[in-house]
């Protein structure tokens, strides 16, 4: 009978995936239109919806350090038509300031990585730094007279910079924000003097002079700016950190259907112009398996849980 009952599980599983989907996927993003997280959508989006036969349809759900995106996500049906394009941040909120609802890995569940992207370590150029080295030099001899940008408690752009505090042994001041990329005019203007964003963020400033590039934090410098060297080429291997984002489906969604979507995202983040878009924006596709992918949350939790501990981070 039970034999029966686990064979009778599968066909049905297997029934679902071959009629899905039968109509319109809802694709929703926790970042506002035009923002790093909202691009990676709209690039994958309509090839994704060419693969399965149906309109995905893009919905920003900002908010709350990503929060209202996932709640909302959590609260839909486990079919397969509610995709959440999670983000590092909801992670740092898992870590943080963990809401029941919505946990990642739990509530919602790995269905695969879409992008990962090294953030880029830059300075505003009245700092008498060129290099990471000289920064940390400076920082030394002058504590809290440095600032760094911030999208607020729990954001990776503070937890890299406090990563870069602990690991230093320096003191620097925070300026937080409420949204990352909110900090470019004022680092520009020299109303903050150091920031980490996404390369294709900082990429013309830096060519233009109006940012100095001190380090990528990643083990490889990026091909779009081939003359910022890594932190571990500065001396401090261990100040990485990337913004990444990827999907997950409410727990429920049948197993078959979580499979057909890690299957369709792979492919189109396999394709040519998918791979040479990522390469000019300085980012790496994903498309792993939705264990693999779970597994890398898994490790990111457990690296900057250890940083949160050592760094005595609180939210205010």
């Amino acid at each position: 009978m039970r034999i029966f009952t686990i064979g009778l599980v599968l066909w049905a599983g297997f029934a679902v995936a071959q009629t899905y989907p039968a109509k319109p996927v809802r694709w929703i993003v926790p970042t506002g239109p035009g923002s790093a997280v909202d691009v990676n959508a709209r690039r994958v989006a309509p090839r994704l919806s060419e693969a399965l036969g149906q309109p995905v349809i893009v919905d920003n759900r900002p908010g709350a350090n990503s929060m209202i995106g996932a709640r909302e996500a959590a609260r839909a049906a486990p079919d397969g038509y509610t995709l959440f394009q999670a983000v590092v941040n909801n992670a740092l909120n898992d870590l943080l300031t963990p809401d029941p609802c919505c946990i990642l890995n739990d509530k919602l569940i790995a269905v695969t990585r879409l992008y990962t992207t090294p953030l880029v370590m830059v300075v505003h150029p009245s700092v008498a730094a060129n290099n990471l080295r000289e920064y940390v030099a400076l920082a030394r001899a002058q504590p809290q007279m440095l600032t760094y940008a911030s999208g607020g408690n729990g954001a990776i752009t503070q937890m890299v910079g406090e990563l870069l505090k602990v690991t230093a042994g320096i003191q620097l001041r925070e300026i937080p924000y409420k949204a990352i990329g909110a900090e470019v005019p004022d680092l520009i203007g020299g109303h903050v003097l150091t920031a980490f964003l996404s390369p294709v963020v900082i990429r013309d400033h830096v060519r233009s002079g109006k940012l100095r590039g001190i380090a990528v934090a990643a083990r490889e410098r990026l091909a779009i700016l081939p003359d910022v060297p890594t932190t571990a080429e500065a001396g401090f291997p261990g100040v990485e950190g990337s913004g990444w984002n990827g999907i997950f489906v409410p727990a429920g969604t049948p197993p078959a259907i979580v499979v057909r979507l890690q299957h369709e995202i792979a492919k189109v983040l396999v394709s040519k112009e998918v791979l040479d878009d990522a390469l000019t924006l300085g980012t790496q596709a994903g498309g792993e398996k939705p264990e693999e992918f779970a597994a890398f949350v898994r490790a990111e939790l457990q690296k900057w849980g250890k940083l949160v501990k050592d760094a005595g981070i609180k939210i205010q």
